[in-house]
Parts: structure tokens; C-alpha cells; sequence
């Protein structure tokens, strides 16, 4: 009788919804003269739902469930009644491909056949996940403030005792399991604007506009929030390069805000033209409040490295345009190309005197990146520069909700802020360390690019910077047309193809085919040990008609070699197929 009542519970629900039943894992159902499901609803999570848009009838599907369709309707919270930014949010560093690369390794882990042994996560800038080792002397610092009883381990250098012990001291309690202040630990503030003095070439850096942040990430999306306010009844735009991290897409989406791309010039090394700027500006203020210029440099995912002329012609529309200017800078340790260097946004804006010195600057830095990699531990920080003392209280006031940054974090960025100095008993190892990470991935920043040239329908720019290649793949007619037809974007499809396929396409392949003196072997035997999981370009955005797609640099060199091999095999392949 109970079970009787549920099905009759369960088929009104279905007859007034216009959203249809969800079916959960384990439910169990009979389907009576069931009907078609419209095509635009055989993909994606629309696939989940079973009930039909139109009321159930005797001609129609009917559906039976289990006690799960009951608890189903009376949860409080569907996808239908969440914030619908959340719902338009992407992520493409971790999306689909990622998450399908993520099933491959647990069947793998499980037994299951495959033509390759392993994934290379190519699709994320992870260090030491690819295989760089920690740097001693960040490492020694970390354990010492979470562990204090390694004080008396005489093998630890009294550089880094010292290094913990002044983080302990600005711990409340001495133990970094407490909370910090909300904009971090003050001596660690204090140490990070002395670097940013020194970095600048002696230009002031006050500690108090220094705020420690989980990543660079977590003080990029406090800032944006606290310029999330409509303007004249517009949505506050933010402008964003194209191709842009999906960080600033995915939170433009989240804080309901205005997302305002331009376009770099793949033309000129991924360079930024201000009369692009130009075009983007006055094209967004027909529908939006354009508040925020967003700079990448040095570039993800296109690796540039901006000259300071450019710097200066960016400050200038940013002045001219009253623009907040975010300098991404978390790159800025890693530079690679002979000529490149990197000019901060503060620097050169204080250089340039009156008006442009007192424009309001956000700038940020990260531990994740540069020579050190620690991308969980969460380190980072914001520069606030110029920005009205009531706001920046209303700042404080935001930040404050969210207690604090990570200490662990804290303390890493402290290790990258105050490093040791020369005289001190761990610089040399952490010099030849720090050196040795940089011109190693300096070296596998030439061996990706001139690979990728040399493949055909390849082009791919100087990775002059970061730790990313984008290169541009001109694919055959076939290929878009059985993209299509799978219903994927056509870099998305050949993603999933080199991902699910790459193992299959193994060959032997001569060592300066991948033009590199990394390679010391006349022939580099290529096994079918790997898949490559990379990022498909539509999900950093690129020019319509165009695909690309972003790899990491940070395999370590062997594994990279192999990676790359794989690659220029599959895609010979590839062609093959699709000509």
C-alpha cells in the first residue's frame, strides 16, 4: 500500500512538472511506450532527465520509481533553484577533457586494456605533480614552522631557523595553527613589500597595501568582487586577453559581471594592440560598465612577454579610459627568451610620473609558479596601489569574512620573498637550485615550440615566458566535419582523440626531427606508454575560425620528449585519416 502511494506521488509529480524527473544511481524504473526524447536532449546533463517536457499520458512514457523519486521531489535545492551563474561558470583547465583523463587513470589503476601505461597531464601548470623537485630551503622553513621540535635538527641551516622563527614570532600563540590577521602575517607583509622594493629598483613599496592571499587567485576575486557594483544600471565589465586563463572567465560568470574580451596578435607573438583595446572598449560600453583591465604578463596560456614600450601604451589607455588595471604577474620569475624581460606594471607606471603614478593598480604574485611550484600549498599576494583609504577599509572589511589566508601558504611566500641572501648558509644550494629549474624549463620551452613548428599545420610562437605553449593547428575539412557531426568544437574533438588515442600511433622517430640538444640519442625509440591530456584552445578563447590548445612546458625533459614524439606521431596519423 505504502509502495502504491509512492508510485502515485510520483507519477503527479511528473504530470505537473516542466522540468521532468531526475533518475539517481540505483533507482529502479519501468518505461511503458516510451517516447522519443528530443535530440537537443540526448547530451550533456540534459541526458540524466527522463520525463518529456510535455504532461505524461497513456500514450507517453510513464515512469515508476523507488522511495529515490520521492526524496528526489521534496530536497529543497535543485539545479533549478541555484544561483544561475554557477550554472553558466566554466572551468577549462579541469573540465571535461580533465575529468575524462581523470576516468582513464583510475581504469587504468583498476587493470583495464589500454594503448598507453599512463596520462601526462599536460593540461594544467602543476610542477611538482610533473616531477620538479621542492626547493630545500622552502621545504626546510615549512617543516620547521609546522613541526618546531626539527629546531634541534643540527643538519637544518641556522638561515632557515631564523627564516621560521621570525614567522612563529608573528604567529599569535607562536604556532601557524592559528588564526593570522585577516591580510596575513605582518612580517611576512613587511617582507614581501621590501621585495617588491627591491624588485622595482628601490621604488617604495608600503607594507600596509600588501594583502596575503590563498594563490594569487584569492585576492584576484576579492578585488573583482569589490568592484562588482552596477554603474548607471550597466553591468561593471571586466576586460580579459583572448586567449585568457579561464580563472577570470570562470569568476566573471560567478560575480555576474560583464565579461569584455580582446584579442592578442598571434601575429606579432601574442602581443597586445591597443587599437584592439580600442574596439573592445567602445563595443562594451554600449551594453555594459567597463571597470577592469586584466594584463597577463608574462602570458597565459600564450607565453608572452610584454616589451615596456607596450607596458607604457597600456598604462596610457588605462589612464585615458579610467580603468582599474589587475597586472597578472605571478610569471614574472619566468622568463626565457633572449631579449625578453620583465617590467612590472608598478614599476613603469611610476616611472612614467604624473597622471599615470597615481592610477589605481592592483598587481599580484603567487608561489605556485616561478622556480618554486608549490601550487597547493596556496601562497600569493596583492599589491594595492593608490587606492582610496575608505575603500581599502572596505576591503579589509571583506577579506576579514574569510579569517584568513592559509599560514602554511604564508609561510612558503615568505621563503620566495625573503630568500637567502649571499653570505647566509643556504644560498648557494638555493641558487643552484633555483637557477638549475629555470634554465631547465627554459630549455623545454625552445624543445616545445620548435616541435611544434616542424609538424605540419602546426604554428606555434616563441614561449617567451610562463610555462605554456598555445599553438595554432589548421585541421582538415574532414576533421570539422566529423567534429560536427560528434558534436564537439573541432580542438575538442582533436583533444579527445590525441587523449583516448595517442598510444595507438607509436613510432620510431629520429632525434632531430624534434630539433633539440636536449635530445643526446641519434634515435629516440618511442613507446606506447602514454596518453596526453591537453587543454583545447576554445576554452581560453580564440579568434573565430581558428583552433589551438594549450600544453604545459613541465614535463620533466624526457618525459617531455617522449610526450612530443607521441604527439608529431598521432597527428601524422590524424591527417591520414581526415585528408
Amino acid at each position: 500500500m505504502a509502495l502504491s502511494h509512492m508510485l502515485t506521488l510520483c507519477q503527479r509529480s511528473a504530470a505537473v512538472s516542466s522540468r521532468g524527473l531526475l533518475l539517481r544511481p540505483g533507482s529502479v524504473h519501468v518505461r511503458l511506450a516510451a517516447a522519443p526524447v528530443p535530440e537537443q536532449q540526448q547530451h550533456g546533463p540534459a541526458a540524466a532527465a527522463v520525463a518529456a517536457e510535455s504532461p505524461i499520458n497513456q500514450q507517453q512514457s510513464r515512469t515508476f520509481l523507488t522511495m529515490a523519486c520521492v526524496q528526489q521531489q521534496q530536497r529543497c535545492v535543485s539545479v533549478d533553484n541555484i544561483n544561475p551563474a554557477i550554472k553558466s561558470m566554466e572551468y577549462a583547465v579541469r573540465g571535461p577533457l580533465v575529468i575524462r583523463a581523470g576516468v582513464i587513470e583510475k581504469e587504468l589503476e583498476e587493470g583495464a586494456k589500454k594503448p598507453f601505461k599512463e596520462v601526462i597531464r599536460a593540461n594544467i601548470g602543476d610542477c611538482h605533480a610533473m616531477g620538479q623537485p621542492p626547493i630545500t630551503f622552502i621545504r626546510q622553513v615549512l617543516g620547521l614552522v609546522s613541526y618546531p621540535p626539527l629546531f634541534n635538527d643540527p643538519s637544518i641551516p641556522t638561515d632557515a631557523k631564523q627564516r621560521a622563527r621570525a614567522i612563529l614570532d608573528g604567529c599569535k600563540g607562536g604556532s601557524v595553527g592559528s588564526y593570522s590577521d585577516s591580510a596575513g602575517i605582518e612580517v611576512i607583509r613587511r617582507h614581501a613589500a621590501e621585495y617588491i622594493q627591491r624588485r622595482d629598483g628601490g621604488i617604495p613599496a608600503d607594507w600596509q597595501n600588501i594583502i596575503l592571499s590563498a594563490g594569487a587567485s584569492g585576492g584576484i576575486k576579492v578585488l573583482m568582487a569589490l568592484l562588482r557594483c552596477p554603474i548607471d544600471g550597466k553591468k561593471p565589465g571586466v576586460m580579459i586577453p583572448i586567449p585568457q586563463y579561464p580563472l577570470y572567465s570562470a569568476t566573471i560568470a560567478e560575480f555576474d559581471m560583464e565579461q569584455i574580451g580582446y584579442y592578442l596578435d598571434e601575429a606579432n607573438k601574442w602581443g597586445l594592440d591597443i587599437a584592439e583595446l580600442e574596439r573592445s572598449l567602445k563595443e562594451a560600453r554600449k551594453t555594459s560598465a567597463p571597470r577592469i583591465l586584466v594584463v597577463i604578463n608574462p602570458g597565459n596560456p600564450t607565453g608572452q612577454v610584454l616589451s615596456r614600450s607596450n607596458i607604457e601604451d597600456i598604462i596610457k589607455f588605462a589612464q585615458r579610459e579610467r580603468l582599474v588595471l589587475f597586472a597578472d604577474e605571478v610569471y614574472q620569475d619566468n622568463v626565457y627568451e633572449s631579449g625578453s624581460q620583465f617590467h612590472s606594471f608598478k614599476k613603469v607606471m611610476m616611472e612614467m610620473g604624473e597622471p599615470y603614478s597615481k592610477m589605481e593598480l592592483c598587481s599580484f604574485m603567487s608561489c605556485s609558479k616561478g622556480y618554486m611550484g608549490e601550487c597547493g600549498i596556496r601562497g600569493g599576494y596583492a599589491e594595492i596601489v593608490n587606492l582610496c583609504p575608505d575603500v581599502r577599509t572596505m576591503l579589509l572589511k571583506c577579506i576579514s569574512a574569510q579569517l584568513c589566508p592559509t599560514t602554511a601558504g604564508q609561510a612558503v611566500l615568505d621563503c620566495v620573498v625573503n630568500p637567502p641572501r649571499k653570505g647566509e648558509p643556504s644560498y648557494e644550494q638555493f641558487e643552484k637550485e633555483k637557477a638549475s629549474v629555470l634554465e631547465s624549463l627554459r630549455e623545454r620551452a625552445e624543445l616545445v615550440a620548435r616541435t611544434f613548428n616542424s609538424i605540419e599545420g602546426f604554428s606555434c610562437n616563441p614561449v617567451q615566458g610562463a610555462m605554456y605553449a598555445f599553438p595554432q593547428i589548421r585541421l582538415p575539412a574532414k576533421a570539422l566535419e566529423a567534429a560536427k557531426k560528434d558534436g564537439k568544437p573541432a580542438d575538442t574533438f582533436y583533444a579527445f582523440q590525441l587523449l583516448e588515442e595517442t598510444g595507438k600511433h607509436c613510432s620510431r622517430i629520429r632525434a632531430p626531427e624534434v630539433h633539440s640538444r636536449l635530445l643526446t640519442r641519434d634515435l629516440l625509440t618511442i613507446s606506447s606508454a602514454t596518453g596526453i591530456c591537453i587543454v583545447p584552445g576554445s576554452g581560453f578563447g580564440q579568434r573565430p575560425g581558428t583552433y589551438h590548445f594549450r600544453t604545459t612546458i613541465l614535463p620533466q625533459p624526457e618525459k617531455l620528449k617522449e610526450m612530443l614524439g607521441l604527439f608529431k606521431s598521432f597527428h601524422e596519423k590524424f591527417l591520414q585519416k581526415y585528408k
